[in-house]
């Protein structure tokens, strides 16, 4: 059986747990007879780290810049110290790691004069943090007694388009290449081990393929590799019925379908990145979402056909708070064709992502959510580009929540839309805005962010979503 794992930030953020992940994979390996690909992130805050810092290059802050270094330098030492015991080994791996930051502080540097960063270098300095962190990975496998291959993710077959920073992978060419590196390794019992997050372009240059691309990654190359099943590892214990965070006793799911863990993953639920799904439903791989300290707990299973056990009429309530709900209006969109396009080009030209649209049945208003941090771009860029031709009045309300209902199970069921707004309005809460595919797989709705919590609550308590 062939799995590939990938393990979190969380999972590499001392050597401690480094040693943890890395007996753990040679369990799997050595005890059970599997084969196994680990893909893994940069230690967890590194990449938020990594663009503050380039931040700071633009302001020409060399201070911070230097100050950055020597945290990075000094962190990655110190986990070296708690996961390689083996004196030669460990004198090695600090002789890359450092060979490997003063690179990075020579990018830097290189940078400052000019005050500007690139997206192409962006991706660049972003690529150290899983650089470093997947390479001593590596030595502590062998270190512990194993067998492993440190590559990068381009080393390893995975080939993009030129789009820095939300790079595509060009699945056709990144799957040949994928099994013609990796199956020589795992002939002889070498386990790969690569970075999250990482690619390059045709013409060699390092890209990223979008936060929390590591889950990406490791789908990606599970297709190449045709494993058996992927492995996401981090902090959490699967999927969850919701926040819980927000509601105490959410449980664990055990089972769902990728149409359900892509609705979650796309309203919220942070356990996987809505884009590592493709691939693994285009071959058809199981997918599980398991805690790394609770190594006796199989998590979620995420597959096309789940159990009919798994079916419950709503499976999870998932959220997205702080966001911003943007109405549009005029009489003159009324019967004209081609104004919802007009208004999503003009919005996708200018980089805003709408989250979620409904549209009135007299066509003279659409309600668009986007992040709250894209609202002064995507108000502005309405103003500049539509309003007093298309658009006559432009409404804004900052401080929403959307909040989705998903489960297969409501498919053909009569009610649960009742139920749902029954138990929010006898909370006395408003619903500002609602959506529904014809899929019937997930009912999203927008209320004041003030009433999430009690919303995602409510319903939870609604559908008792807290009993298996």
């Amino acid at each position: 059986m062939l799995v590939v794992m990938k393990f979190g930030g969380s999972a590499v953020e001392s050597g401690e747990r480094i040693r943890h992940i890395s007996n753990l994979a040679l369990n799997y390996q050595q005890n059970m007879g599997f084969d196994v690909i680990l893909v893994t992130s940069a230690v967890k805050g590194m990449t938020d780290e990594i663009l503050a810092v380039a931040e700071s290059v633009k302001k020409g802050d060399k201070t911070t810049v230097n100050q950055f270094v020597d945290r990075l330098k000094r962190l990655h030492l110190s986990i070296i110290d708690c996961s390689i015991f083996d004196e030669a080994k460990k004198k090695e791996a600090k002789n890359t790691v450092s060979e490997l930051v003063d690179l990075i502080q020579n990018v830097l540097h290189g940078m400052l004069p000019m005050r500007e960063v690139t997206p192409k270098m962006l991706d660049y300095l972003l690529s150290f943090g899983e650089r470093l962190s997947t390479f001593i990975v590596s030595v502590a496998i062998e270190d512990i007694g194993g067998s492993s291959q440190y590559l990068v993710g381009n080393d390893a077959g995975i080939v993009t388009d030129s789009n820095f920073g939300e790079a595509l992978p060009l699945m056709d060419t990144t799957k040949l290449n994928v099994s013609h590196r990796l199956k020589p390794l795992l002939a002889k019992k070498v386990i790969p081990v690569i970075t999250g997050f990482i690619g390059a372009d045709q013409f060699g240059n390092i890209t990223t393929i979008g936060r929390g691309g590591s889950d990406y990654t490791a789908t990606i190359i599970a297709a190449g590799s045709r494993a058996d099943e992927v492995w996401l590892w981090s902090d959490v214990d699967g999927l969850m019925t919701a926040d819980p965070k927000i509601v105490s006793d959410a449980r664990v799911i055990r089972e769902a379908s990728f149409a359900e863990a892509l609705e979650m993953a796309l309203f919220g639920a942070k356990y996987m990145h809505p884009r590592a799904l493709e691939p693994a439903i285009e071959s058809n791989i199981p997918m599980r979402i398991r805690n790394f300290m609770k190594v006796n707990d199989d998590g979620t299973l995420v597959v096309s056909n789940p159990s009919k056990d798994s079916h419950k009429i709503v499976k999870a309530i998932s959220s997205i708070r702080h966001t911003a709900l943007i109405d549009v209006s005029g009489v003159g969109m009324v019967g004209a064709p081609g104004t919802a396009g007009r208004i999503f080009d003009t919005l996708a030209k200018n980089k805003v992502n709408i989250m979620m649209i409904s549209q009135s049945p007299s066509e003279s208003s659409i309600s668009m959510v986007v992040k709250k941090e894209a609202l002064q771009k995507a108000t502005s860029t309405l103003e500049l580009s539509l309003l007093g031709r298309v658009i006559k009045k432009i409404d804004v309300k900052e401080d929403v929540a959307v909040i989705a209902v998903v489960g297969s199970g409501m498919r053909g069921i009569k009610g649960v839309a009742a139920r749902v707004f029954g138990a929010v309005g006898n909370k006395n809460i408003n619903v500002i805005m609602i959506a529904q595919g014809s899929s019937e797989l997930n009912l999203a709705f927008v209320v004041n962010d003030m009433d999430c919590v009690e919303v995602v609550r409510t319903i939870h308590g609604e559908f008792d979503l807290n009993n298996s």
